[in-house]
């Protein structure tokens, strides 16, 4: 779709308001709403601009104060890919969404932005003819309004009158609880052109999850992201809240984001399949690079101080990067499958990650598995508990393990990593600063 073909759609669509979406470090949405005239206007002109220093920001609002990361905060250039345009639902005036990408003065990409860094993991398949396929699995969690963060989430009440209490992994009755809300979800996401496969019950209380058709990498993350926007706002309009947290409520399992992954060459045959539909090298390759790679890099689908609180031995989440048949203790799951069909299902993402960045790393450290020739570890049978934990147990050890992660650094740009740590290590800072009700109920007057 070229600019003429935007302004033509619209018109047609009879768009009265844009809303440039740019995602940040955190995967959160920011950017501006511009009345659609002087949209078309400020793209023709590139004057359709933001402080660069937005991708700097922490998930508090605030920026790293680190001397390094002082500079004149210079604007970026927004330029809409034009393929995301779509129409907004639930405005009152006619809105469209676009998603942005960030240009320095010199006209290249802005080296720290999660879509650019995406983009960028994608390149490298394609130098090598293959393509990587991707299709997203996105817990979450529908809850009652809370508006003191002091008090504990509480499950919605559904039609009936009655707020779950026990599990109801795949429950039906319990998806009918909030009948109307998924029903404008649907209608939602068709006027925003996402593409839903299934939507089932998980086993949290008010827990659901939605699974994307497999396809392009950055254009499920689009949809990842649109989607957590769209399902907020249709859950605000049905009184409650929905939440993307790893871990937003005691006693009930976390929120994940598992990404199922292939990769195809330019025949559109699944290079992890060997003709006779073994497990080929290469597929052993990608393997071995998810094991050894995503334990140091987990900052990028664990960016929270909450993400690390769902990875425990129980609910299926993961504590490793073993691997098996069809077996969801692994941190890394191959679906029974046919050749054509191979992939791999990395369990180990949040639902609170910034979907660019996860889906990057996974790619990432599957790259480099293929080129490096890693050689997996022996595939598990039974409980991957039993095996030791791999994956930090802090986002102040994992943080640690990213900034000597020598084999992806050059890849992600020094940059980049450097920006990502500031930032996190701001976020850390401030979560320190927080006296929590649990040490109140078990110091103040004990110790």
């Amino acid at each position: 779709m070229t600019q003429d073909d935007i302004a033509h759609w619209i018109a047609h669509n009879g768009i009265a308001e844009v809303e440039c979406i740019v995602p940040d470090m955190n995967g959160i949405i920011r950017g501006k709403v511009v009345p659609a005239p002087k949209f078309l206007r400020m793209v023709e002109d590139r004057s359709l601009r933001i402080p660069s220093s937005i991708f700097s920001v922490t998930v508090t609002g605030d920026y790293p104060e680190d001397a390094a990361f002082s500079h004149t905060d210079a604007d970026v250039v927004l330029v809409p890919d034009a393929s995301t345009i779509r129409i907004a639902p639930g405005y009152t005036t006619p809105t469209a969404y676009v998603i942005t990408d960030a240009f320095v003065s010199t006209g290249e990409p802005l080296a720290i932005a999660p879509r650019h860094i995406l983009k960028q993991v994608i390149r490298l398949y394609e130098a090598r003819g293959w393509k990587p396929v991707v299709a997203p699995e996105l817990e979450f969690f529908l809850t009652a309004k809370n508006t003191d963060p002091d008090f504990p989430l509480q499950t919605p009440v559904g039609r009936s009158g009655r707020a779950e209490t026990t599990s109801e992994p795949y429950g039906l009755e319990a998806v009918n609880e909030f009948e109307d809300l998924i029903e404008e979800l649907y209608d939602f996401a068709e006027k925003a052109r996402l593409e839903i496969d299934t939507l089932i019950h998980e086993s949290g209380a008010g827990q659901l999850e939605i699974n994307f058709q497999h396809g392009d990498p950055l254009e499920l993350a689009d949809q990842v992201l649109l989607f957590k926007r769209v399902i907020r706002q249709v859950a605000l309009r049905h009184g409650i809240y929905a939440t993307f947290m790893a871990k937003p409520m005691q006693h009930q399992p976390g929120s994940a984001m598992h990404l199922h992954q292939s990769v195809v060459d330019a025949n559109g045959n699944n290079i992890f399949a060997n003709p006779d539909g073994e497990d080929s090298d290469l597929f052993h390759g990608y393997i071995g690079g998810l094991q050894k790679l995503l334990p140091a890099v987990a900052p990028l689908f664990a960016p929270n101080v909450n993400s690390f609180r769902r990875m425990k031995p129980q609910h299926d989440a993961p504590i490793n990067t073993q691997w098996g048949l069809d077996n969801r203790t692994c941190g890394l799951r191959v679906p029974l499958s046919g050749g054509q069909d191979r992939r791999v299902e990395n369990r180990l993402p949040g639902a609170d990650s910034n979907p660019y960045l996860a889906i990057a790393a996974s790619l990432l450290c599957g790259y480099v598995g293929m080129i490096e020739e890693y050689e997996p570890r022996d595939r598990i049978t039974g409980s991957a508990y039993r095996m030791a934990r791999t994956l930090p147990r802090t986002l102040y050890e994992a943080l640690d393990r990213f900034q000597q992660c020598k084999p992806v650094r050059p890849y992600l740009g020094e940059e980049f990593v450097d920006t990502f740590v500031a930032i996190k290590q701001a976020e850390l800072d401030a979560y320190q600063d927080v006296i929590s009700s649990w040490e109140r109920e078990h110091l103040l007057l004990k110790v």
